[in-house]
């Protein structure tokens, strides 16, 4: 019999990510309540977004909560207040100021909106952290949202630091599309219109790890390598994924759609068909000449 926190992990995945959090509730709430710190540790949720006491904006997860608080990496402070939050040392804390103010810049690079969020923690051997973005299209009747969860730890040896790196994307589109259909009934034949809605979506996960060369001649210098090789991974890893979303969803489900209906009428087919044995007959025919 399969382990029920691995059956529940691979059903969430297979789960459209906008309803995650009310699928992983029904599980820790009703089916397996045992199961909550696993499974809530285990499963990436669909990016919040809460703003500061200074009106910042900034994304909410399991990275910067503590208890029922959440931890702004702008201002340093939980809301609601908590006295004794956890947070990063004072050197990981610059650097943690510095990697949002990176990031913040590489968001409105790369996505021209949205919102980012950089959290790190202490380890033993080094340090952690995550790297948040979020970003959201509401035009009109269309909504659509694709959010960056990575996940990365740092080792540092010496002159090279070597990164652990672990990146979900979580995307979801959906549209209303007018439907009209043939009917027939006791009046006659007919047409019936309404509205549909096509939605896509999904997530995907992807690990990496790089060594990359550190200048410790300061702690600004050292600060500063940790941000670009953060940086790189980091961009890479989001083109990367972005290439094989294309081609897991738009280039796949064009496939599909095509193989169940084809946009030519029956005509049209037929002219194709004869056009091909057309051309079958002229290359038999050029055969049998030579």
């Amino acid at each position: 019999m399969e382990d029920p926190l691995t059956a529940s992990l691979d059903l969430l995945r297979r789960l459209p990510p906008q309803q995650i959090a009310q699928n992983l509730a029904l599980l820790t709430d009703t089916l397996l309540p045992d199961l909550a710190d696993d499974l809530l540790s285990s499963v990436d949720q669909p990016l919040a977004v809460k703003v500061d006491s200074g009106s910042r904006e900034y994304l909410v997860c399991d990275y910067n909560r503590d208890g029922d608080s959440y931890r702004s990496p702008w201002t340093n402070t939980y809301d609601p207040p908590l006295s004794d939050g956890t947070e990063p040392s004072p050197k990981l804390r610059s650097l943690e100021v510095s990697m949002n103010d990176a990031f913040d810049v590489y968001r409105d690079l790369y996505y021209e909106g949205g919102v980012s969020s950089v959290y790190l923690w202490d380890t033993d051997d080094g340090f952690a952290g995550v790297v948040l973005i979020k970003k959201t299209n509401d035009a009109g009747a269309s909504t659509a949202s694709w959010d960056s969860v990575h996940v990365f730890e740092s080792l540092e040896r010496g002159r090279q630091s070597h990164y652990k790196l672990t990146s979900t994307v979580m995307l979801y589109m959906t549209k209303p599309v007018a439907v009209s259909s043939e009917v027939a009934g006791a009046e006659g034949a007919g047409k019936a219109s309404g509205e549909g809605e096509v939605a896509l979506g999904g997530s995907m996960t992807r690990q990496h790890e790089l060594s990359a060369p550190l200048d410790p001649t300061s702690a600004a210098s050292l600060a500063q390598s940790h941000i670009v090789n953060i940086g790189k991974i980091v961009e890479d890893m989001e083109l990367k994924m972005r290439n094989l979303l294309g081609e897991v969803y738009f280039s796949k489900t064009k496939d599909i759609l095509s193989a169940l209906r084809t946009q030519n009428g029956l005509d049209e087919q037929a002219k194709h068909r004869a056009l091909q044995g057309e051309l079958v007959g002229l290359l038999k025919g050029r055969k049998v000449a030579a």
